[in-house]
Parts: C-alpha cells; structure tokens; sequence
C-alpha cells in the first residue's frame, strides 16, 4: 500500500492523484490529508520540507510532485506517462516546467494574499507572480493545438495548474484570448481522472 500526503486544493497533489488514476495505480493508495500550515502537523513525519504531495512506499519516501509521479509510473504495464524515448520524452518535460511553473507563482501568489498579514502584503511581489502565469499561458497558447489527445505527465500538469488557476485566480480570465488552450482544457477537463480529483478550498 502506498500513502499519500494530501492536500485538497494543491495542484501539486492533484497531479499526483490524476497520473494515480491514469496508470491505474489509484486504488493502491491511501489518501492521508496533512495541514501543513498547523505548528503541530505530522506531515514533518514523512516529510521534513513541511510540504505535500509527499508519498510514503515500500521504497521510500518520495517528494514533490515530479518524483511522486516518475515512481508511480514505474509501477504500471501501461503507456508510460514519462516517455523514454528522446523525441517524445523532452516535449513532456518541457511542458511540464512551464506548467509546474505556473502552480509555483500561482501557490506563491496566493500565500502572500492569504498568510502574509495585509499590511505587508509586497504588490509587486504579486505582479511578478502574475506576470509569469500570463507569459507562460501565452506561450502555451502557441502550441496548444499541438496537443490533441495527448495524456502524460506535461498535459496533467497543465490541466492541473488552468484548474488551480480556475480554483484560486479567477480573475486572471485565462480563457480570454486563448482559444486553443481553452478548448483543449475543456475536453481535457472530461476526463474521469480530472473530474474524480477536482480541487476544493
């Protein structure tokens, strides 16, 4: 059995959960919830970074959200979702980092909203956040119709990261300007993987 540290509004965790539910590994893993803001949290048990997605196996213990879903696609006979091949394999990652990117000033942007006392919340500080969501979603809108019916680790990544966007930025209105990224998020958004992990506050 494996163990899932597991917060329900990470798009670190729910990349995770999507690529879990994907190579059919879901049923094997324990959802273990952690408050990793709470002074006496046990996620420093399993992790010592204080973060999740942390996930504890018979191997070890793996964190962040790259190295939990690289092992969980050991696991599987299936389509890898991290190809081996060259030609497919750096198109993945490369995705993936503007994606991951994207859920790092995202989360950041939202901690100094909501943790930092309101006095000493640093603007700029949120528009340079902001400025690196827009620019990334520019430059996947270029490449967007690229995508087709790809799943793997880059296409969750995404999906993750427009769903935290949708969740915690609404504001930002990605959708306007984007057309091809919308519409590949909208059947995206359809698969089961991504309806049985939608995020909540």
């Amino acid at each position: 059995m494996l163990k899932l540290r597991y917060s329900s509004a990470s798009p670190f965790v729910r990349k995770v959960l999507v690529s879990a539910h994907e190579t059919g590994l879901i049923d094997r893993i324990e959802i273990a919830p952690a408050d990793v803001w709470a002074p006496d949290s046990d996620i420093f048990q399993d992790n010592p970074l204080g973060k999740v997605p942390s996930l504890v196996t018979p191997d070890g213990t793996f964190i962040g959200s790259a190295l939990c879903c690289e092992y969980l696609d050991t696991l599987h006979d299936g389509r890898r979702l991290i190809p081996i091949v060259p030609v497919e394999r750096w198109p993945v990652f490369q995705l993936h980092a503007l994606a991951d990117g994207m859920m790092d000033a995202a989360v950041a942007h939202v901690i100094e909203q909501l943790r930092r006392p309101q006095a000493f919340v640093y603007q700029p500080f949120l528009e340079r956040q902001l400025g690196k969501i827009q620019r990334a979603l520019d430059a996947i809108e270029v490449q967007a119709n690229t995508f087709g019916e790809r799943v793997d680790l880059g296409t969750i990544a995404l999906g993750c990261a427009l769903g935290y966007l949708d969740l915690r930025l609404p504001q930002l209105e990605w959708r306007q300007s984007r057309a091809r990224l919308s519409q590949w998020e909208a059947a995206f958004a359809q698969r089961p993987s991504m309806a049985a992990t939608t995020p909540y506050l």
